[in-house]
């Protein structure tokens, strides 16, 4: 039997047709069941989740007013901060650090009635596309688990995938929403830049890291988005404002939908190449307008972006020296700088150490002006790329990722050939667009992910699209 939806699991609750303590109790059942395989969890929480559960029912039965997320199961990224819940990072440097406050997202989750359920497993610090850089364990892919399910939000999509939460969030840097959605099947969405709140948010890269949903269908993403979004005083950032998503039109009989040709290059599978192309003649059908469109500083993203990413999270993880929270190595080592490398050394797994040297040497005095100053320059040049097709388009629609899923291992060994799998996504982190990524058929069993962008805060069409698409593809 098909799992209910976080919408139809949210107007049982409130109708009182279904029971939240019997949902989240048949969850932890299947949780226990297949996350033992699958690993999409670091941290479980049940006797908090059936606690929510229980104050939803008291609330219920006070005919007390419940919230549009009321009692739905949802899973939360590691790097998200969960008030008495340990957060982890999927690092050991953080192992034990336990927040004392709740991120803005987590917090307004709460405030519509959603049950957290838990932890998921995720690329250390996010910094990965395969979840296999978990400092504890790799996740599966639900749809076969000798392949990857993607990275760095792996852990979330898996459990979204394989009915483990009905929702989750997740974080997307340059990719790390889509790309596990497109593997795994399911729906990803990143906003744009500074709609969602960045507070509570664990950020390896701050100016291009969004906090956003991992659903089953359209309907629960826009339903996320809408209890999410909001202005919060708190990240300085953030501009977002409260409003419902989830009346979105899915009309796309005038659209004009421009292709990115530099979208499907070399390195693109015939069948995920030919499945997008399926889908644009279904729109064009319907009366919409397709034109290739040729984005020509697309082709240097995946550089700029790697000597950003990197240079943001040398800072960043300036700040873990295993003195103020989190690991620390007991050697009883007296001197400041000999603990601060010892606990770096052995808390860090290698490819957060490799990205942190990589980006201090960008920023290194000199060489500054050669990699970081001019990787900024390229990602202003794609920025007006965007803004020049946009002025055309409605929006831009290609594949979320150049292949299927790819098998545990098989990346690990070659860096380079992991970095260029971002290609199709890290270009809607640098412009601070909004992507999203829907399952556009799949190839020898595993899903293929279509990705729509459109211009920043039309997140709106942005779901219309991707209904569209959801309902007529299906």
């Amino acid at each position: 039997m098909k799992a209910k939806s976080a919408w139809e699991i949210a107007e049982g609750t409130r109708d009182g047709s279904i029971s939240p303590v019997e949902t989240v109790e048949a969850l932890f059942e299947r949780i226990g069941e297949h996350d033992i395989e699958i690993k999409a969890f670091i941290t479980t929480t049940k006797k908090l989740a059936i606690e929510q559960a229980k104050e939803i029912e008291k609330k219920r039965k006070a005919k007390q007013k419940l919230g549009r997320l009321a009692g739905v199961p949802i899973a939360v990224k590691d790097n998200i901060c969960t008030q008495g819940i340990e957060t982890t990072c999927a690092s050991k440097i953080l192992r034990g650090f336990i927040p004392p406050y709740d991120a803005t997202v987590v917090k307004m989750l709460k405030e519509e009635g959603a049950i957290i359920v838990g932890k998921t497993n995720m690329d250390e610090f996010g910094m990965g596309s395969t979840t296999e850089f978990s400092a504890f364990f790799p996740t599966r892919n639900p749809r076969n688990t000798s392949y990857v399910p993607g990275g760095s939000s792996g852990g979330s999509a898996a459990a979204v995938a394989k009915e483990l939460a009905s929702a989750a969030l997740g974080t997307d840097t340059g990719g790390s929403i889509r790309c596990p959605s497109a593997f795994c099947g399911v729906v990803g969405l990143k906003p744009t830049y500074g709609l969602v709140s960045r507070y509570g948010l664990i950020a390896y890269a701050n100016s291009l890291e969004q906090i956003g949903p991992i659903t089953r269908d359209v309907r629960d993403s826009s339903l996320m988005l809408s209890c999410i979004a909001a202005h919060d005083p708190m990240d300085s950032t953030n501009v977002g404002e409260k409003k419902d998503y989830t009346k979105f039109r899915d009309d796309v009989s005038r659209l004009k939908i421009g292709v990115p040709k530099q979208y499907f290059g070399e390195g693109t599978q015939k069948a995920v190449s030919d499945a997008i192309w399926r889908a644009l003649k279904k729109l064009e059908d319907e009366g919409a307008t397709i034109e290739e469109v040729d984005l020509k500083t697309v082709e240097y993203a995946l550089a700029s972006y790697y000597i950003i990413a990197m240079s943001e999270a040398s800072s960043n993880l300036a700040r873990y020296d295993g003195l103020r929270y989190g690991f620390q190595e007991s050697s009883g080592a007296r001197n400041w700088s000999t603990l601060f490398s010892k606990d770096r050394k052995i808390g860090f797994g290698f490819e957060v150490k490799k990205r942190i040297i990589l980006g201090t040497f960008a920023l290194s005095a000199g060489y500054f002006d050669a990699y970081y100053l001019k990787a900024q320059m390229v990602r202003s040049l794609i920025i007006q790329d965007f803004e020049k097709a946009f002025k055309k388009f409605d929006v831009l629609i290609g594949p979320t990722m150049p292949t299927t899923a790819f098998k545990l291992g098989e990346k690990t060994v070659d860096p380079l050939a992991m970095y260029m799998s971002d290609c199709d996504t890290v270009p809607a982190n640098l412009a601070g667009i909004p992507a999203i990524s829907i399952p556009c058929g799949s190839s020898n069993g595993l899903p293929i992910g279509m990705q729509i962008m459109a211009p920043s805060f039309e997140e709106e069409r942005l779901l219309g699209v991707a209904g569209f698409c959801e309902r007529e593809l299906a």
